[in-house]
């Protein structure tokens, strides 16, 4: 790795200070440092790994860290941040309607990049592997639906839609998140 991972780390770390990941006490920097850790293991260049690592801190910082991405890390990871931001809030904080915001982020990914399938697929997949252990874990179960706007049956649509257009993408994670996305629908079955 050079200095610019090490970078990466620490302005991701900046831009989600105090946050966790939903509905959990688990530091949220634990998620974008896993998708990097992914974007790695499934081939993907430091320029992928970094977007990896930055690319919650639009939708989850705020637009004001675009000009430093770009400064920082180049044109290339800021089109990865933004190609894998599916909403930035307004100025009072709010982001658009959840489905709103769903529907165009698929179809987005119909078109979107080999680098932005590369980096999506990584998010997503770090997110539904996190689902699903929640779904094996006694203690939490189908709760874990709970923490979404869209509850069971709108997270399950969106990861199912998200695997399909990644398989017919060819991405890199197709198989692993389609396997993913497999097991969830399985054990949610049960779930209210």
């Amino acid at each position: 790795m050079t200095p610019r991972y090490t970078q990466a780390i620490a302005l991701a770390a900046r831009a989600h200070e105090g946050q966790n990941r939903k509905g959990t006490p688990i530091p949220y920097i634990t998620h974008p440092v896993a998708v990097a850790g992914l974007v790695a293991q499934f081939g993907g260049d430091e320029d992928q790994q970094i977007a990896g690592l930055l690319h919650d801190v639009l939708e989850d910082g705020g637009p004001q860290f675009a000009p430093e991405i770009a400064q920082i890390f180049g044109p290339r990871v800021l089109a990865m941040v933004e190609g894998c931001t599916d909403g930035v809030p307004d100025a009072a904080g709010e982001k658009a309607p959840w489905a709103e915001r769903k529907q165009a982020y698929l179809s987005h990914l119909a078109q979107a990049s080999a680098d932005v399938l590369m980096v999506s697929g990584c998010d997503k997949l770090s997110n539904a592997r996190a689902i699903l252990d929640d779904l094996l874990n006694p203690a939490i179960g189908p709760q874990v639906f709970d923490r979404f706007t869209a509850k069971k049956e709108g997270t399950l649509w969106y990861y199912s839609a998200l695997s399909r257009i990644f398989t017919e993408r060819q991405a890199p994670v197709a198989t692993a998140l389609a396997v993913t996305v497999q097991d969830m629908q399985r054990l949610s079955v049960s779930a209210p």
